[in-house]
């Protein structure tokens, strides 16, 4: 009887674990969405992406300042090829792809974007077969088809909303070069993850990015830039608390807890929140292109997400 209690606890502590880790999940794949809403929400005052981003890097710093520190405290000092690494995918990951998406979403509405980004898995998939000459599957194959037919529906519906053509066209171009920059990213972030322990790996990665964009604010901007309405810095607290702060590490522990596949299988909602606030908080339009497009590259990104995974298969 002792034995049976025991298992029917652990049983217990097992289902309550999972369920954390599902809630997790969800509120980091719509923190993640709501990114692209709060900085289209701060364009509406005079503030450029150089200085939105050096915002959103600034009121993050101090927890992943902490949390760099906590975690390397017992941890083995950094090699010097451990240091490169760490600034090379610092840049391209969190201030590189960042960079380019804020200046895309100048210039095309929050659910093209998100639709364009969430397309990183193929790329990763595609840079394997280049990099790795790693051997492109049918699965595979069949996965970028769909997602690059559902931009190109989304496409056409922000091509159809009355603004600019080319206009949409740089948007999309800049927004794809991001996804690209934040595949690459997760490919040379795999190896130092395992060396390094996510948590260190992601502290000083954000860290190494908030020196760039610094860097990058100060030669390219005055001081003055940041003499902004208090709405911006409202908005810009909410980035760092939303979009990147919590959901950074609610996924970490998603993944600890479900596993990463169930997690990217949950973060397949995030395009569709950000399309939801879209119409919601800034009156973009929903059209039957741009739900034809959702689908598609969902669908394609849960076919190369959950390869592999017995019975089916995310900054």
């Amino acid at each position: 009887m002792h034995a049976l209690r025991g298992k029917v606890g652990r049983m217990r502590q097992e289902v309550s674990s999972e369920r954390v880790g599902v809630l997790l999940a969800l509120f980091a794949a719509l923190g993640f969405s709501l990114k692209a809403i709060f900085v289209k929400l701060a364009y509406a005052w005079p503030v450029g992406a150089v200085t939105l981003i050096a915002l959103r890097m600034l009121l993050s710093l101090p927890v992943f300042a902490w949390v760099g520190w906590k975690s390397g405290k017992r941890a083995p000092a950094l090699s010097g090829r451990d240091k490169w690494m760490l600034a090379l995918l610092g840049l391209l990951g969190y201030y590189g792809s960042t960079l380019l998406d804020f200046v895309g979403l100048q210039y095309i509405s929050a659910g093209l974007e998100r639709l364009i980004l969430y397309t990183y898995p193929t790329f990763t998939v595609l840079i394997a077969v280049i990099v790795f000459k790693k051997r492109l599957s049918g699965r595979e194959m069949l996965s970028i088809l769909l997602s690059y037919a559902g931009i190109a529906f989304a496409f056409a519906h922000d091509l159809n909303m009355g603004g600019q053509g080319h206009a949409v066209w740089i948007g999309a171009g800049l927004v794809l070069a991001s996804s690209l920059c934040y595949a690459l990213y997760l490919t040379g972030s795999a190896p130092m993850i395992a060396r390094l322990g996510s948590a260190r790996f992601t502290a000083l990665c954000m860290l190494v990015s908030t020196l760039g964009v610094l860097l990058h604010f100060a030669v390219s901007q005055p001081l003055t830039a940041l003499i902004l309405p208090w709405q911006v810095y409202a908005l810009g607290v909410a980035m760092a608390v939303f979009s990147t702060v919590l959901p950074v590490f609610m996924l970490s522990v998603a993944i600890r807890r479900i596993g990463a596949s169930r997690t990217v299988l949950i973060g397949a909602i995030g395009p569709m929140g950000t399309i939801f606030f879209g119409w919601w908080w800034l009156k973009e339009a929903i059209s039957l292109h741009q739900m034809i497009g959702a689908a598609l590259v969902l669908a394609g990104v849960l076919l190369v997400s959950l390869e592999g995974r017995p019975g089916g298969g995310k900054k």
